[in-house]
């Protein structure tokens, strides 16, 4: 009895070790991964800040372009997370040599996902936005801003390829520099295009258009350039040509149907908040893009933070340590969590000063500030909806999250966005109570799933 008295604390030192260095290594994995993704979103503010300064009607141009590309590029990133899971599982396996094979399936798959999403909106975008009831003026000015926006669609895709690739090698600080290098180009044409620079004509949208596409074809030439370059590029497969294994393409391609399926239902969801917010009005569309883009900008720590789960929990899997998988899902959830609450108390009290660094529209201000600070509640359940559906796929449970985030953004949030916004005469702001309620319900189903899954597998 003593004995066991006396081992108890030595337990309890050897699980608060395991906990303190699965917390380092989700760090020390997530935090490249976090710059990377704020760089993905910090072209899309480059865009939005320098075009809202430059015209507040532009701005609206820009959202509702943005809107029809963004389902692609959030569901292209879904897709492409087999291409993460796959390369973090064989190397759990101990078989680095077939990483080679998850990039080069990754890289065929994205092209044609750029590709064939670009040429289906370039033919049909246009026509959609002319179709759903916008004022005419609306249409008419996002129609050419949308087309500019499909050319940089396949560039994206096989820049996400290939950086899902090294996050799974755990190797995501060359991705990270590389996206701000591309960021730093956005931000130089926007300057040059967006308002007109040197002699050149003011382009408005369409330069913000015309820079993000610049920046992301860059951003894969460069990637791509990298892993050529790399030493081990040879041992871990890159140039060779795998042999044919029908179960791991199948299995790829799973992971990142449920993962895209989830992306497309959010995202969907939200770019018809964007619609709805043009029902409206001009104005609430410039309104709710400040409140949306500084969600969006502030999801991509969580977005991060759920790659680093998943690279860590799929590690776990490949090995077969169910401790290791709870483990290192209950940190990342442990992190997200308190990731969100903070972010709430730092933006809530600076809601005024955050919208103006947007626009100087007072109107623009009255509507969207009330509506920014709201926003502020979604930050937690949002942040630890993502990493909790990162964490179920890359332990093999793929489209219970996909079910999850159908039913809390398309069944919960869209009709209660309507209802809100439009039927109850609350506009801005109850797209924003739409957008709570959907994060909260997300947040509480995937959290029991996985607590479910986690007894099971005692």
């Amino acid at each position: 009895m003593d004995r066991l008295a006396a081992q108890a604390p030595s337990l309890a030192g050897g699980r608060a070790a395991s906990v303190r260095t699965e917390l380092a290594e989700l760090l020390k994995l997530s935090g490249p991964v976090v710059v990377a993704r704020l760089g993905v979103m910090a072209m899309g503010l480059s865009d939005a800040v320098v075009v809202g300064r430059y015209s507040a009607s532009q701005l609206g141009y820009h959202a509702l372009a943005w809107a029809p590309t963004s389902v692609v590029v959030t569901m292209g990133m879904g897709l492409l997370t087999g291409v993460q899971v796959m390369t973090a599982r064989v190397i759990g396996e101990g078989r680095r040599d077939l990483t080679g094979a998850v990039l080069r399936r990754g890289l065929a798959y994205s092209l044609w996902i750029g590709a064939v999403s670009a040429l289906v909106l370039l033919v049909g975008g246009p026509l959609f936005l002319h179709a759903i009831g916008l004022p005419g003026d609306l249409a008419d000015g996002a129609s050419p801003v949308l087309r500019i926006f499909c050319l940089s669609l396949p560039g994206f895709t096989l820049s996400v390829a290939a950086a899902s690739w090294l996050e799974g090698l755990s190797k995501p600080g060359p991705a990270a520099w590389i996206m701000w290098i591309a960021n730093g180009l956005n931000l130089a044409v926007d300057l040059l295009l967006v308002p007109g620079a040197f002699g050149l004509p003011a382009l408005g949208a369409m330069g913000g258009a015309w820079a993000t596409t610049i920046a992301r074809s860059f951003l894969a030439i460069a990637t791509l350039g990298y892993i050529a370059l790399m030493p081990e590029a040879r041992a871990l497969g890159v140039f060779a040509k795998p042999a044919r294994d029908r179960a791991a393409e199948a299995e790829q391609r799973r992971i990142g149907f449920g993962a895209g399926a989830s992306n497309f239902f959010e995202v969907a969801a939200f770019a018809s908040l964007n619609i709805i917010a043009g029902w409206i009005g001009g104005l609430a569309v410039a309104a709710w893009t400040i409140v949306i883009n500084v969600a969006a900008i502030v999801f991509m720590v969580p977005l991060g933070l759920a790659t680093g789960a998943a690279v860590r929990v799929g590690r776990a899997y490949g090995a077969r340590d169910p401790a290791g998988v709870t483990r290192a899902a209950g940190v990342a959830f442990a992190v997200a969590a308190l990731f969100g609450v903070l972010v709430m108390l730092g933006i809530w009290p600076s809601a005024s000063l955050v919208a103006r660094g947007y626009t100087g529209s007072a109107a623009t201000l009255a509507m969207a500030v009330p509506a920014l600070a709201l926003s502020t509640l979604m930050y937690m359940p949002d942040a630890l909806q993502v990493v909790v559906a990162q964490s179920l796929r890359a332990r093999g449970d793929v489209w219970l999250p996909s079910l999850t985030h159908l039913t809390s953004y398309f069944v919960v949030m869209m009709p209660l966005a309507w209802w809100l916004g439009i039927g109850m005469r609350l506009q801005v702001i109850g797209l924003t109570w739409a957008v709570v309620v959907a994060s909260f319900v997300s947040g509480g189903l995937l959290l029991a799933r996985f607590w479910l899954l986690t007894r099971r597998d005692r």
